[in-house]
């Protein structure tokens, strides 16, 4: 518990009781791909409640604290991802599950940028059928 609240004022986070309950579960050691609503349903398991409101704050001062990689998939499902490393994925909405793909890719005939612009990362999502 001490090390988590360490974790959290190191990445100039409060250690409120609610963070410190999120935080415990997405930095356990594991890789991570959750939405809000899917780590209120596994935290609730774990009897914590949690309202939605506070599990989407706090997620995004993780993203914006760099702890979590945001990936928006569609207007109503977006994935917070423990791997902050440049990393792609597979994703099957009709299961609404998210994972890495742990392979190099390679990308080629990507398009001219705009003038004074230059690619700073690309992330690919494969999209699964069935």
């Amino acid at each position: 518990m001490n090390d988590i609240k360490q974790f959290l004022r190191s990445n100039a986070l409060r250690p409120t009781k609610q963070r410190i309950v999120i935080a415990g579960y997405l930095f356990d050691g594991t890789d991570k791909h959750v939405t809000a609503e899917s780590l209120s349903t596994e935290l609730a398991k774990r009897k914590h409640i949690i309202s939605l409101a506070t599990i989407y704050n706090t997620l995004h001062d993780f993203y914006e604290n760099g702890l979590l990689k945001k990936l928006t998939l569609s207007a109503d499902r977006v994935y917070f991802d423990t791997n902050t490393d440049d990393h792609h994925h597979f994703y099957s909405e009709k299961e609404q599950f998210l994972i890495d793909i742990n392979k190099n890719i390679k990308v080629n005939g990507l398009p001219k940028t705009p003038k004074n612009k230059k690619i700073n990362k690309i992330e690919v999502i494969v999209h699964l059928d069935k």
